[in-house]
């Protein structure tokens, strides 16, 4: 198996609720393993996967009871390509999120636009033209 580098987000007691919201815009399987799955404790999520048909992979984990919780910051998960359907990931990540940087088109010749969802997760989207 090739190396992959996989974005992989902790959230307080919101993962599950995250990754439905991603899998609804995204599309893809999800499987989610529970705290009390593997005998912890908690019905958090220990680790959850949300992969793509188009090769996207996500994860995501609640932060345990009594471990230290930070929220995002200083980084952003950026989906780019020349697929019409990142449009429509850009307005899905947007519902309930704050457009940052509306999806226009940029001074490089493609469309670029920013979002924080309502997970406060940054997502940036830079859609090229198309091939010829």
């Amino acid at each position: 198996m090739a190396s992959q580098l996989n974005p992989y987000i902790s959230f307080k007691d919101t993962a599950q609720a995250a990754m439905e919201f991603y899998k609804s815009v995204l599309g893809g399987e999800l499987t989610i393993s529970r705290f009390s799955d593997m005998g912890g404790e908690g019905d958090g999520v220990m680790h959850s996967s949300l992969v793509t048909s188009d090769g996207l992979v996500l994860f995501a984990a609640d932060t345990p009871e009594g471990m230290d919780y930070t929220p995002a910051a200083g980084i952003s998960i950026s989906l780019s390509g020349d697929d019409e359907s990142l449009r429509g990931y850009f307005d899905g990540l947007a519902e309930g999120g704050t457009v940052t940087v509306p999806l226009e088109k940029q001074v490089w010749g493609d469309e670029f636009g920013m979002v924080l969802d309502k997970f406060g997760i940054s997502w940036m989207v830079n859609i090229s033209p198309a091939s010829a």
